[in-house]
């Protein structure tokens, strides 16, 4: 399968809270909800075709409770196309420490070589949604073959970043760019290796 990240991120690169501010998983932050607003319809619609044409899912395991506990959980939320793509395609969770991952049809892997296994596996596209710490993993592994990036135009000006201040280095191939009436920018990227540094 091809592994395929899916990340909304400001311009800033902040990836946390971008729903809203949720008492448990992001205690004390006050700017969250910047993504939701910039969101309209076409926008929308393409996220619902890109869950559409998944053949499964890969979590990490805070991200994948929250999920079940709203696109699982709640009917309207459920009813919708993102929400029967989440609740009728496999999913798998990236955990060391959940036993039973509840929301069906759900299995729990391990580290880089079950995720390497799935990848060997026919069926598709295998989706990451959110979980920026396993994203961050994959890329260090070498284990993404694509990169989506949905760019709000908002500077949070604090959170949690995607890439970290000190991190792998990754040249990535710009394949495809789009924008959005309400201003998203949509990045796709395939990475191609290190980048290429100047020398003086």
């Amino acid at each position: 399968m091809k592994l395929t990240t899916v990340m909304q991120v400001s311009v800033d690169g902040v990836m946390q809270a971008n729903g809203g501010t949720h008492p448990d998983l992001d205690p004390g932050f006050d700017r969250g909800g910047w993504a939701l607003p910039l969101f309209d319809d076409e926008a929308l619609g393409y996220v619902d075709e890109l869950c559409e044409r998944a053949g499964a899912f890969l979590f990490g395991r805070r991200t994948y409770e929250f999920f079940a506990g709203t696109w699982g959980a709640i009917d309207e939320m459920a009813d919708t196309r993102i929400g029967r793509a989440f609740n009728t395609r496999p999913k798998y969770v990236a955990s060391t420490t959940l036993t039973d991952p509840g929301w069906a049809p759900a299995t729990v892997v391990g580290g880089a070589d079950a995720v390497r296994e799935l990848k060997a596996a026919p069926g598709g596209e295998l989706q990451v949604h959110g979980s920026g710490e396993l994203v961050r993993r994959l890329l260090a592994d070498d284990l993404v073959d694509e990169l989506i990036l949905l760019v709000a135009p908002v500077v949070v000006g604090r959170g949690t970043r995607l890439f970290p201040d000190d991190g792998p280095d990754h040249a990535l191939e710009l394949v495809e760019s789009r924008a959005f009436p309400k201003g998203f920018v949509l990045q796709v990227y395939r990475p191609a290796g290190r980048p290429h540094y100047a020398t003086a």
